[in-house]
Order: C-alpha cells, then structure tokens, then sequence
C-alpha cells in the first residue's frame, strides 16, 4: 500500500508533520550509506506489530541505541549491550527484535566483504521480485518477513509502490534514483 495514502488522512498538526517529512523526504528514496540502510531495515523490523507512527517517534531513540547504526558497533554487541538495549524504554524493548539487529549486523559485515557494501549486495540482486526477495532475506537475515521486506525495499526505491504516480514526490524519488533503478 502506498504511503501516500496515509498522508491523505486528517490527523492532528504534529503527526501530519511527522508523517510528512518522512513522505517528502525519505520514503522512497535512494540510501547510498550502508549505515543508514541498516539502520532503515532496524526501523522496518521494528515497527513489526506497530505503527510506523511510533518508530518515526523513536528514531532519535533507536540512532543513541543502537550508536547511530553503526555497523560494525552493532556487530561487536555483547551480552551486556543486549540487556541495555532490553532496558531502554525509548525503543521497542523486544528480545528478538535487538537479537536480529545484532545478527544481522553481522550478516552485513559479511556481506560488506564480499559485495564491496550492502548497497551494492542490493544492487546485484535489484531486479527480483518482491517473492524473490523475500526467500533472499529470510535466507540472509533474521526477523526479516514478507511486510518487513517489502517495506524497506520499497522505503529504499528497491520495489515500486512507495509513491503513486499521481503523488507529487513521486518525480523527486525518480530524480534521485540512478538510471539501473529506474528500469
């Protein structure tokens, strides 16, 4: 389902403005620095069960946890950053939710080796379809289900349906796409 959708609907000023920005400025749209694309799938992880409302909230929460998504931090957690994590109110507090984060961090380093980044990983599988993808991830990551791929493939410009054609950003997202993105 586009995102566009839910911008359409009346909501009080503070949560169209969180929902805007996120629609005008992020949703869609290309992510180039892997850190960013790992903190993007924690995001979609977590919002597993709940509104997206309440990860946009979080995000600033989630970016001081998990040490601004760094990678290679997140990698190297210990046990002791697993219950610090478990015990921080300002995330979503679910056990396997911070164990995927962990794993699949680790998954990424492997990835990173391998593909030169987790972008171009993406990139080298970019023309699958959405079934495809998804056995891809649940094979490659954990915690990583049908709606979970789908929307951060779709979140990052992987698959289409972020933004209708009639959707005014739609033309900004395909401005920023590079041209292998677009076909």
């Amino acid at each position: 389902m586009s995102y566009c959708f839910f911008i359409d609907t009346m909501q009080p000023e503070e949560r169209k403005a969180l929902h805007k920005n996120y629609h005008d400025n992020h949703y869609g749209f290309p992510i180039h620095d892997d850190n960013e694309l790992f903190g993007r799938l924690i995001m979609e992880i977590n919002q597993a069960g709940l509104s997206w409302e309440t990860i946009l909230k979080k995000e600033a929460s989630f970016r001081k946890a998990y040490s601004n998504f760094n990678i290679k931090k997140i990698a190297a957690y210990t046990e002791k950053d697993r219950e610090r994590l478990l015990a921080d109110a300002g995330i979503i507090r679910n056990k396997l939710k911070v164990n995927a984060a962990i794993e699949n961090a680790k998954a990424i380093l492997l990835l990173q080796k391998e593909f030169g980044s987790f972008e171009k990983w993406l990139e080298h599988h970019h023309h699958k379809t959405k079934e495809e993808w998804v056995k891809l991830f649940k094979k490659t990551f954990k915690f990583t289900g049908g709606e979970i791929v789908n929307e951060f493939l779709m979140s990052i410009g992987y698959l289409q349906g972020a933004h209708s054609e009639t959707c005014a950003i739609h033309k900004n997202v395909l401005k920023t796409k590079p041209m292998w993105m677009k076909k």
